[in-house]
């Protein structure tokens, strides 16, 4: 995929698969009407606008940062299908390659351990905030965002810091 997501294509925008991304928007699972809700909604993180449901490339992002160019996928028990595992690679490779970071998180984590789930966003968050010096957002420019991410996931620490 040679797509670069930026300003000028709407960070990649699918205008295509908004339909199916309004009905998954009424049918958010359990794990993400919680970081919704308690996480990303209304910039309650650190001021950047989240998009839930985000229509990017071919696929249908769980939540999206156009400034940060950040996806974060909320993964529930299909997801350890082995068809399922194999289309997910590929998305978050193709998504990576297009400029994103992708951040990703089972139901548990963030049903479980939602707290430790908000400090690995941070971390993301405060990473690209450092490498980037100038987002568009805080200094009016429009420096781009560095192309190439990585995955991040709950770290064990701070699965345990969490724990009820």
């Amino acid at each position: 995929m040679d797509i670069k997501a930026d300003e000028t294509n709407n960070y990649a925008y699918n205008k295509k698969l908004q339909p199916f991304a309004n009905r998954l928007r009424k049918e958010m699972t359990k794990a993400e009407a919680c970081l919704w809700k308690y996480v990303l909604r209304a910039r309650q993180m650190k001021g950047y606008q989240f998009r839930r449901q985000r229509p990017v490339l071919n696929y249908i992002a769980d939540f999206m940062c156009k400034e940060l160019k950040v996806v974060i996928e909320v993964d529930g028990s299909t997801h350890q299908w082995e068809e399922t595992v194999a289309k997910d690679l590929k998305k978050e490779k193709n998504l990576i390659e297009a400029g994103f970071k992708v951040l990703r998180f089972t139901d548990e984590e963030v049903l479980r351990h939602i707290e430790g789930v908000r400090e690995s966003i941070v971390l993301a968050i405060q990473e690209i905030e450092q490498s980037t010096p100038l987002l568009p957002r805080q200094h009016g420019t429009d420096k781009l965002l560095p192309r190439h991410w990585g995955t991040y996931k709950l770290l064990p620490h701070q699965r345990r810091a969490t724990k009820q």
